[in-house]
C-alpha cells in the first residue's frame, strides 16, 4: 500500500490546530484535537439549473447528451425544435409534422428519431433538418422508447393503453413480443433496441410503478418504482441497467419533484428536481441527464441538469457571536473574512434587551467593535467592514426610527435619515450607493417604498411591485439589486430585480420564505433559511440570474439572522432557533472543506 509520503512527496505533517490555508487534497494531524484531517470536496448527486428553452411547453421529447441535446415537439401540438449546448438552447428547423407525446431515440443531437406521438409517422434528424421515414404499425403516444436512429424500440403507449412493442431497423418497424402490462403515459430508455427498460405510466383508473426490462426477445417484470407516476420522463440513452426517472404526476402531486435511480435491480430515491413538473422532456444518461420543459401549471421553459457525484456547497459551523441576538443587521458587500454585524435583540428574557453592539468577523471568530449610537433591532444594513450603513429599525421603546448611521472602520456617525421611518427594511449596496426597500412603517405595515442612498441623502424611487416586509435582499449598489421572499402577508416566494429605476418581477423562489439571509448580487445570489410563516426552515437556494436552485441546507434551522458575502463564499450569524442564538455558519460554495478522517 502506498504511503502518503509516496503520493505527495512528504510525510503527513503535525499541526497544533489546522494549517492556515490548506490546499485541496492536503492531509495533516491536528495535535490539539488528536485527529487526522483532510481538505477535500463534498460530493453528491443533484439537479442544477440550466438555460431555459426559448418556448415553454409540455409533452415534448429529447435525445442526446447533457451538453449536446435536442428537444422537439410538444403538446399543442408543436413542431418546434431546439438544440442545447450545455448552457443555452437555440431554435433550429421544425419538425415536418407538429406533435406532442412522441417517443425518441438517439444519443447525440446530430442524429435523432422522433417516434409517433399523437400521429403514427416518424421523422429522422440529421443535425440540420427532419426527414419523414417509415411509419409505426400502431399509434404510440407516451410510449417507452430509446435506442439509436438505426436500432430503436417503441413499446406500450396509447390510448387506449397497449402492450404492443415494435423494433426499428433504420428503415421500417416490425412488431415483436408484447409487454406484460398495458399502459400509456409511461417512460423508458434504451441505448440499443436489444436492451430497454420501461416504467410507470397509466392503466385506468390508476398510476403505475411497474417496471419491465427488455432482453432483445421478451419483456420481464422487475422491481417497481418507489413512487407510482405518469406523464414523466427519464434519462433517454442510458443502458437498461442504469437509468433515471424524474418528475411526473403521482396520486397526490400534480407536478412532482421525485427522482429515482435504477441500478439494474432496484429503484432508489435521489435528490429532487428543483422545479416540480409533469409532461417534461429528458435526455442523457443516469449520471449526466437533462430535464426540460413540462407543466408546472402553467408550462415552463426551465431546464435542469442532473450530475452524479459533483462537488456541492456545504455549510460549516464557525465561531459564535459574543452577544447572542436576533433581528440584527450586517454589511451586504463584505466577505467571509471581513464582515460586520450590529444591533439586534435578545427576546428570551421577559424584558427583551435591545443592542447597539457591533462585531467584526475575521473568518473564524467575532471581535467587539465600537457600538452604534442608537440601540435598535429589525434594522437594515449595507456596505463593508470598513465602510457601512445601519438604518431604520425599532429602538428600545419599540418605536420605528429613520436613523441612519455611517461606519468608517472605527466609529459610527449619524448621517441623513431615511425618508420613511420603518422596521424590517432590507438593505443592499455600499456606504455611498445603497438601496433600502420594503419594511413596516406606521403608515403601511407592508411597505412598497424604495429609497436610494447617494452617500449623503436618501431619495424616494419607484416602489416594489409587491409591498412586503422581512424581505431577503442582494445587490452591489443602488442601481442593481434583488429582493426575494418576505411577508406580504402571508409569507411569499416573490422575486424582483431592480435596475436603477424600476422593479421587475422574475422567477420565484422554490420555497416560500421570510426573515432569512439574502447574500450576493443581482445575478448571483443566495437565500438562506428564514421561515415560511409558521415554521422555521434551513433551506438554501442559489440564483443564477434566471432561476433558483436548491442547495445543501444549513446545519441550524433559524430565522431573524443576518448574512454577508457571495453566492460561493458566505457567512450567516445570529437569529432565532427557538431561542436567541449567536451561532455562525460559513458557506463553502465549492464544497471544499476540512474533514476528519476516521481512524482506528
Amino acid at each position: 500500500m502506498a504511503e502518503y509520503k509516496d503520493l505527495r512527496g512528504g510525510k503527513v505533517k503535525n499541526y497544533t490546530t489546522n494549517p492556515d490555508n490548506p490546499y485541496e487534497g492536503q492531509v495533516w494531524f491536528n495535535e490539539t484535537a488528536g485527529e487526522l484531517r483532510i481538505r477535500k470536496s463534498t460530493l453528491r448527486s443533484a439537479w442544477a439549473s440550466g438555460g431555459n428553452l426559448n418556448t415553454a411547453r409540455d409533452n415534448m421529447r429529447g435525445a442526446g447528451t447533457q451538453t449536446a441535446a435536442i428537444g422537439f415537439g410538444g403538446g399543442g401540438p408543436n413542431a418546434q425544435t431546439e438544440q442545447y449546448n450545455g448552457s443555452s438552447w437555440t431554435e433550429v428547423n421544425d419538425l415536418n409534422t407538429a406533435r406532442g407525446f412522441a417517443g425518441r431515440a438517439g444519443a447525440e443531437y446530430t442524429a435523432a428519431l422522433c417516434i409517433g406521438g399523437n400521429v403514427t409517422n416518424n421523422e429522422l434528424w440529421d443535425g440540420s433538418s427532419w426527414t419523414e421515414v417509415g411509419d409505426l404499425n400502431a399509434t404510440k403516444r407516451d410510449c417507452c422508447s430509446g435506442g439509436t436512429t438505426t436500432a430503436a424500440i417503441a413499446a406500450g403507449g396509447g390510448p387506449p393503453a397497449t402492450t404492443n412493442t415494435e423494433l426499428w431497423n433504420g428503415s421500417s418497424w416490425t412488431e415483436t413480443t408484447d409487454m406484460n402490462t398495458a399502459r400509456n403515459e409511461m417512460a423508458g430508455s434504451a441505448a440499443v433496441n436489444t436492451a430497454a427498460i420501461a416504467f410507470g405510466g397509466t392503466l385506468p383508473p390508476g398510476r403505475l410503478g411497474n417496471t419491465e426490462v427488455w432482453n432483445g426477445s421478451a419483456w420481464y417484470e422487475v422491481n417497481d418504482l418507489n413512487t407510482a407516476r405518469r406523464q414523466f420522463d427519464g434519462s433517454a440513452s442510458g443502458p437498461s441497467s442504469a437509468t433515471l426517472a424524474f418528475g411526473g404526476e403521482t396520486s397526490t402531486v400534480v407536478a412532482a419533484t421525485n427522482t429515482e435511480l435504477w441500478n439494474g435491480s432496484i429503484w432508489t430515491e435521489q435528490n429532487d428536481l428543483n422545479i416540480g413538473r409533469n409532461a417534461m422532456g429528458g435526455a442523457g444518461v443516469s449520471t449526466s441527464a437533462l430535464g426540460f420543459g413540462g407543466n408546472t401549471q402553467p408550462d415552463t421553459a426551465a431546464t435542469e441538469e442532473w450530475n452524479a457525484d459533483f462537488a456541492y456547497g456545504v455549510w460549516a459551523t464557525s465561531g459564535s457571536l459574543n452577544t447572542a441576538r436576533r433581528d440584527l443587521a450586517g454589511t451586504s458587500s463584505g466577505t467571509t473574512t471581513a464582515s460586520l454585524v450590529f444591533g439586534g435583540q435578545d427576546s428570551t428574557s421577559p424584558t427583551p434587551t435591545k443592542f447597539a453592539n457591533n462585531e467584526l468577523y475575521n473568518g473564524s471568530v467575532w471581535a467587539g467593535q465600537s457600538d452604534l449610537n442608537t440601540a435598535r433591532y429589525q434594522l437594515g444594513g449595507a456596505g463593508t467592514s470598513t465602510a457601512a450603513l445601519a438604518f431604520g429599525g425599532a429602538n428600545p421603546s419599540d418605536t420605528r426610527v429613520a436613523v441612519n448611521e455611517s461606519w468608517n472602520g472605527t466609529s459610527w456617525t449619524e448621517v441623513g435619515d431615511l425618508n420613511v421611518a420603518r422596521n424590517f427594511p432590507t438593505g443592499v449596496g455600499t456606504s455611498t450607493s445603497a438601496l433600502s426597500f420594503g419594511g413596516n412603517s406606521p403608515g403601511d405595515p407592508r411597505e412598497e417604498a424604495t429609497e436610494s442612498w447617494n452617500g449623503s441623502a436618501w431619495t424616494n424611487v419607484a416602489d416594489l411591485n409587491v409591498g412586503r416586509e422581512q424581505i431577503l435582499g442582494a445587490g452591489a449598489s443602488n442601481t442593481s439589486a434583488l429582493g426575494f421572499g418576505g411577508n406580504a402577508p402571508p409569507a411569499v416566494a416573490n422575486n424582483e430585480s431592480w435596475n436603477g429605476s424600476s422593479w421587475t418581477e422574475l422567477n420565484d423562489l422554490n420555497q416560500i420564505t421570510r426573515r432569512g439571509a439574502g447574500i450576493g448580487t443581482q445575478t448571483s445570489a443566495l437565500a438562506a433559511a428564514g421561515d415560511n410563516g409558521p415554521t422555521k426552515i434551513n433551506n438554501t437556494e442559489s440564483w443564477n440570474g434566471t432561476n433558483w436552485a436548491n442547495e445543501n441546507t444549513m446545519n441550524t434551522t433559524r430565522n431573524a439572522m443576518t448574512g454577508d458575502g457571495s453566492q460561493t463564499s458566505a457567512v450567516v450569524a445570529g437569529g432565532d432557533t427557538g431561542s436567541t442564538t449567536g451561532a455562525t455558519e460559513d458557506w463553502n460554495g465549492d464544497g471544499i472543506t476540512t474533514q476528519t478522517i476516521a481512524t482506528d
